[in-house]
C-alpha cells in the first residue's frame, strides 16, 4: 500500500460534498477541484512505479495540483461558498507527504 495514494483518495472523499456544493455555486471552480484532486491520485498511482528523476517528475505534478485545490478551497472559502470547516484538512496531509516525495535528501 502506498500511504500517499491513499490518503490522496480520502481526499477525493472529502471532496465530493464539498465539490457539489460549489456546482451550485461556481460550476468552473467546481471542476476545477475535482480535476486537480483527480490529477494528484492519478499521478501519485503512476510515480509510485517509476525510477530516477521521472518519478521525481511526476510527484512534482501531483504537488503541483495539490497546490491548485488548496488555492481552490481557499478562493471557495473567501467568496463564501464554503465554510472554514469544510475545508479538507486532510489535504494538508497529502501535501507533507508530496513535499517529502518531492524533496528525498532533506
Amino acid at each position: 500500500m502506498f500511504d500517499a495514494l491513499e490518503v490522496s483518495l480520502s481526499v477525493m472523499d472529502l471532496l465530493a460534498g464539498i465539490e457539489a456544493k460549489l456546482r451550485m455555486r461556481r460550476k468552473s471552480l467546481a471542476d476545477q477541484v475535482g480535476r486537480a484532486a483527480e490529477s494528484i491520485s492519478l499521478n501519485l498511482s503512476e510515480g509510485r512505479k517509476r525510477v530516477g528523476l521521472d518519478r521525481l517528475d511526476i510527484f512534482r505534478r501531483a504537488e503541483g495540483s495539490a497546490g491548485e485545490v488548496t488555492t481552490a478551497l481557499r478562493i471557495a472559502r473567501s467568496r463564501g461558498y464554503i465554510s472554514r470547516d469544510e475545508y479538507a484538512a486532510e489535504l494538508d496531509r497529502v501535501r507533507a507527504m508530496l513535499y517529502r516525495l518531492t524533496h528525498p535528501k532533506e
